[in-house]
Formats: structure tokens, sequence, C-alpha cells
């Protein structure tokens, strides 16, 4: 099979880079942004030997995995841009979720899986990762380029991560790489216009908390060198998680590895 943008990126006029193998597609979206490349385009792999996730984490894609980086250029603060990382939680989860009713259905099957997003910005099946998503800012000739690495394991997951990690294909669920990048292309379509260059936040930020996951549960985040510990309240309106404290006070976090429930409890970040 080959890569196709799906017929809603299509027609709102996406680009799209097909590689065998790359380093990295956010490395690909930029340096291509640089040479004078058109925005909105999408770069795409099923191979991805030199990603990179949050705090610089390697994100290695062994091939048959989905390894996705679309551009666009925005007229907004590095801090609203900052929030289109919901939407982009939101776009793949949408997507995962049409891809496997559909191989469901094709089975025999009744229901597809459901995935909820974890802040800041991964997306679970049945509370392991099954995607991690970077979002990447360069200022270039006055603009700002904005990418959304989005990285989803299909066929396989690693098994180094801080979170138990699971691969579509471990859930049972047999799709294709090209599949899932024809739905994300659409999907975004969609959630990229609902935040709508940050003005309508307010709306992504009410259906990221309707799938959130952890929300109301006991939760520690390392930031640095400091570990807080709470109730994930909410998100606030410029994307910050809110813990309530044991006193009672709503903490607001920008940064920091996230961990629920027991693990949580215990202090065991």
């Amino acid at each position: 099979m080959t890569f196709a943008l799906g017929v809603r990126a299509a027609k709102a006029g996406y680009g799209l880079v097909v590689f065998d193998q790359a380093g990295s597609t956010n490395v690909e979206a930029l340096k291509s942004f640089r040479e004078g490349a058109k925005a909105p385009c999408w770069f795409v792999t099923t191979e991805q030997t030199a990603g990179r996730g949050r705090r610089q984490r390697p994100w290695i894609a062994p091939r048959g995995n989905l390894a996705s980086s679309v551009v666009e250029v925005l007229d907004v603060a590095p801090a609203v841009a900052a929030t289109l990382g919901f939407a982009a939680c939101l776009a793949i989860a949408s997507a995962l979720r049409q891809v496997s009713l559909e191989a469901t259905l094709r089975s025999g099957g009744s229901a597809g899986l459901d995935f909820a997003v974890k802040w800041p910005n991964d997306v679970l099946a049945g509370g392991r990762k099954i995607v991690g998503m970077l979002l990447e800012a360069e200022q270039v000739a006055g603009r700002l380029a904005v990418v959304a690495g989005i990285g989803t394991n299909v066929v396989a997951a690693p098994t180094d991560t801080p979170t138990p990690a699971v691969s579509l294909a471990d859930l049972g669920v047999q799709v294709t790489a090209e599949d899932l990048f024809s739905a994300l292309s659409d999907a975004w379509v969609e959630y990229f216009g609902i935040w709508n260059e940050g003005r309508g936040f307010g709306e992504i930020r009410r259906l990221w908390l309707e799938r959130a996951a952890g929300l109301g549960q006991p939760v520690a985040i390392r930031s640095g060198h400091a570990i807080i510990e709470g109730i994930f309240d909410t998100i606030d309106e410029q994307g910050c998680m809110l813990v309530r404290t044991a006193e009672g006070r709503l903490e607001p976090i920008t940064a920091g590895d996230v961990h629920f429930g027991s693990v949580a409890s215990k202090g065991a970040v």
C-alpha cells in the first residue's frame, strides 16, 4: 500500500511527503520549511530511526508503525501555539477509534476500542501508551512554523518506556499505517479547524476533558527535582494541568512526567 491523504485533507490543500525511511519526520518537516516548502504539509514514514519524544527521549518506529508530522504556519504567539497539542491528541484518538471500529466490524465484532488522552500529549489504550506526540515551533522569516509530530504504535510497541506501551496489533486490531494515516489526516482537518488558531481552544479543552485519563484521580508529577501530588482537577485555559493538593490548593503544572492511580499514591515516580 501507499500513503495517501484522506478526502478532507486533500480538499483542504495539504501536501504530502512520504519517506521509505526517515530519521525524524519532525526534523524533515522543519528542514523542508526552512528550504521554502509550502505549508500545510504532512511528512510520513513507516520506519523512523532517530525520532524524539518529550525530554529528548528516543521514539523509534520500527517498520509498520506510523511516524507522521504535520507543519502549519500560524500567526499566533508561541504560548497559544502550544495548545495545538491538545487538538493533535484528539485528532489521532479519533482516527484510532475509526480504524479500530472498522477493523472490528470486518472481523465480525460490533464495537471498537476506546482511547483516552493523557496530559500533556499522549494517547492511551487500556492505560498503556499507544501514541506519543511532540510539538515543535520555529520562527522562519517572521512566521511561526509549528510541527506536530505524532508517533503511533501500529504493529509494535517499545518495552523501555516510563509508561507501559501497547500497539494496535497487541490489541488485536489489524490495520496498516497507511490506513491510519488517511484517517488521521482527515481528523486533523476537523480538530485543527475547531482549534482555529487558538480561538477555539475552549471547545478543544471541553472535548479533551471528556476523554482525559486520570481526571479526578490521584496524580503525581515529577517536575525537575520536585514531586507534586494531589488530585487531577482539570486543565486551565492555557492547557496547564491543575492539581488539587492535600491542602486544597490548585497547583498549575506546565510540564512534568505524570503518573496516575496507585503508582501516584505511593509517590513512585
